[in-house]
């Protein structure tokens, strides 16, 4: 009998569809990204024309995309923008970010679920020792027949060991069992599940990585839209200061009865106007700070970051090629595990086809004696295996598998439209940014051509040909193309983080932990309680 179980053991085997990673078949990658400057080819004719008018408009200006052979992100990418306050903003959040810790206990959670699984191949061992004292009831005194004799007897369930003041006895009964049981793997279905849980234990790590991803490209956002406000603000405290002397000119001429009242009061006007833009920026500015303190883990009453205008301009981004974004995505590395994931289930759901074996063993020792329970005469034992088959289901087994299988196709349907998402998102933001370079050289010269307009009308009116009014409408308009000109600037910024994230980071899938790291026993400091 023993033989036959081992052998059975030894022989057991994995039932349910061999795992077959993804391919990408319906979403062929290109050999590079239609928008990058290294596929020219690709460019729209409208855009074509323009460049072929303008020369200036066809490259990328100051700001350029490193070319597919080049290296791809790696590590910390946020240190390509070289600002030390951000680098510092950037290690605080992966360390105090409660969403990221709240990912990472999730994780810790998943790799619970691979130990609680991988026991089920281990036998399972119980010890249940138990003490029992009985008493017979007084008209049954002498009345009891002996079970194996047939003959009265005055007690129930053993020897008397004591009596109470009725005199009636006391009667002892000592338990000492030891019980195993066992179920062997023969149709994998436990190894599928410890697959199972190992694959879903990788797609919560790609989780946290894609979370992680996401607060550091929000911290890179806030921060340059916080820095930026800062720089709207010192165009519109530099408005103001102009508006201030233009209104102290204006009040000069009225004195001197070279203008009229009105010319002043339209003056005092624009300045007031440029003044209330320049207190509302606060706002803004504020949210931004505050949305920071936030990521970092800290109270926003007890944050701030000192004012520095800065209109940053993007830098080299090396963007690799499309095939390479497979790799490189948390949110493609987890659409693929879960995929995983799903076929071991179908494997778990065809093991219910196959019958279960159980063996299962008992031993210990009884007696209605404290000084006989570890007498020979008291030991008892019992072993002997269990096969159970089911015969009829009225087809719940099938429509199991077949629930199965459809979640299967669902989760490559998810996972090829992952893949399309990233390369549209990509694709986006490399449009973006090369129409906002476009866009920020156009607008460079609508600034300076509405500061040499502001400077001829302020002298026309100087020399009395124009109203004053003509001067407010030409401050006016360089104020809104400098205005213009910025969130330009920082929308350029922003596209570029979100290039960044598009491109997964500095993350790839070699970083994704193996199905024996996430079966490892956590260490002590990740199973404390934390208070």
């Amino acid at each position: 009998m023993a033989a036959t179980v081992l052998l059975c053991a030894l022989t057991a085997c994995m039932v349910g569809p061999k795992y077959q990673p993804p391919t990408t078949k319906t979403t062929e990658t290109p050999p590079a990204y239609k928008e990058s400057p290294a596929n020219p080819a690709a460019k729209p004719p409208a855009q074509a024309a323009n460049e072929q008018s303008d020369p200036t408009l066809g490259g990328l200006g100051n700001w350029t995309v490193a070319q597919p052979q080049d290296a791809v992100l790696r590590g910390k990418w946020w240190e390509l923008y070289n600002e030390p306050e951000l680098n510092s903003l950037e290690e605080q959040l992966n360390i105090n970010n409660q969403n990221i810790k709240q990912f990472f206990e999730n994780f810790l959670s998943a790799r619970a679920l691979v130990r609680e699984a991988r026991t089920q191949l281990f036998p399972t061992v119980a010890v249940g020792p138990s003490l029992s004292y009985s008493q017979s009831p007084s008209n049954l005194r002498g009345a009891s027949v002996s079970s194996a004799t047939g003959a009265p007897t005055g007690s129930v369930g053993g020897s008397a060991s004591g009596s109470t003041t009725s005199g009636n006895p006391v009667n002892t009964f000592l338990e000492l069992p030891v019980s195993a049981s066992w179920e062997p793997d023969l149709w994998g279905k436990i190894r599928n599940a410890i697959r199972q849980g190992q694959y879903s234990a990788q797609l919560s790590a790609a989780d946290l990585e894609n979370e992680r991803l996401a607060e550091q490209a929000s911290l890179a956002t806030f921060f340059f839209e916080l820095r930026g406000q800062d720089a709207l603000q010192e165009i519109l405290d530099a408005t103001v200061a102009a508006d201030q002397k233009a209104l102290d000119i204006t009040k000069s001429m009225y004195d001197a009865g070279t203008t009229d009242q009105i010319s002043v009061v339209e003056a005092q006007n624009t300045l007031d106007l440029a003044k209330s833009q320049a207190i509302n920026l606060g706002i803004a500015r504020a949210q931004y700070e505050h949305a920071i303190a936030t990521l970092i883990g800290k109270a926003a009453s007890d944050f701030s970051i000192p004012v520095r205008p800065l209109l940053t301009t993007p830098p080299t981004i090396p963007i690799g090629l499309p095939s390479q974004l497979l790799e490189r995505r948390p949110d493609i590395a987890g659409a693929e595990r879960t995929m995983a994931a799903a076929n071991a289930q179908i494997g778990i759901a065809y093991a219910a086809y196959y019958p279960t074996l159980n063996l299962s063993a008992s031993a210990g020792l009884e007696s209605t004696a404290w000084k006989h329970i570890f007498d020979w005469a008291s030991r008892f034992w019992s072993v002997g295996p269990s096969v159970s088959e089911t015969v009829y289901d009225a087809g719940l087994r099938r429509a199991v598998v077949n629930q199965f299988v459809a979640t299967y196709n669902a989760d490559l349907a998810s996972y090829r439209q992952t893949v399309l998402n990233a390369f549209q998102q990509v694709e986006d933001s490399l449009a973006a940014l090369r129409i906002l370079t476009q866009q920020i050289q156009q607008q460079q010269r609508a600034v300076e051509s509405a500061r040499q307009a502001l400077d001829l009308e302020t002298k026309r009116y100087q020399n009395g040909i124009d109203p004053y009014i003509d001067v407010v409408a030409q401050q006016n308009t360089l104020l809104s193309a400098q205005q213009t000109l910025a969130e330009i600037e920082i929308q350029r910024t922003m596209e570029s983080v979100t290039l960044i994230e598009a491109l997964g980071g500095g993350w790839d899938r070699s970083q994704l932990p193996t199905p024996q790291q996430v079966t490892a026993k956590p260490t002590k400091e990740e199973t404390t309680i934390q208070q």
